[in-house]
């Protein structure tokens, strides 16, 4: 059993969030769904929280209504193993209202802050060649999605 699990606060919207994101990643299943009772806060029936994994990592989501929303200070990372895992979770968590930001971040339509980083990025900053790293994250810092091969054209020189 998973000792820390992350909880996230939407306002109504925690169910179509955990099966979109169930719906992207390998390894991922909504695992349980509670509903408020007749003692609220919310209406009766309705979805109080939806506990999922994602590559088998547990988090819960809440219908707790709109006292609280997400802010870029909590994102989730997401190690891609080449461009088209990049592109295509790019664009999934782009549809219907998500918005682009820069070096690899976005929000979904949620409002949900996303990094969706190539692993060779990770890699290539992380070069002892302090030259090379300090070109790849020049280059990386013009981006909004992240392009693996303009990092390797940078890290090439």
């Amino acid at each position: 059993m998973q000792k820390i699990t992350t909880f996230l606060w939407y306002d109504d919207r925690a169910e179509e969030a955990a099966r979109l994101y169930t719906s992207l990643f390998p390894d991922s299943r909504i695992t349980g769904t509670t509903r408020y009772s007749d003692v609220g806060p919310g209406e009766p029936g309705t979805v109080m929280t939806v506990e999922f994994e994602l590559a088998g990592q547990r988090y819960t989501a809440l219908n707790g209504g709109p006292v609280f929303h997400f802010t870029e200070a909590v994102s989730l990372q997401v190690d891609c193993a080449d461009q088209a895992e990049v592109d295509r979770l790019w664009t999934a968590l782009l549809v219907d209202g998500g918005e682009e930001s820069q070096c690899g971040w976005l929000k979904d339509r949620f409002g949900l802050s996303w990094q969706i980083v190539p692993r060779v990025l990770t890699e290539l900053i992380a070069d002892p060649d302090r030259a090379k790293a300090d070109r790849v994250m020049a280059a990386m810092l013009q981006m909004r999605k992240i392009e693996i091969q303009p990092l390797l054209d940078a890290a090439r020189g």
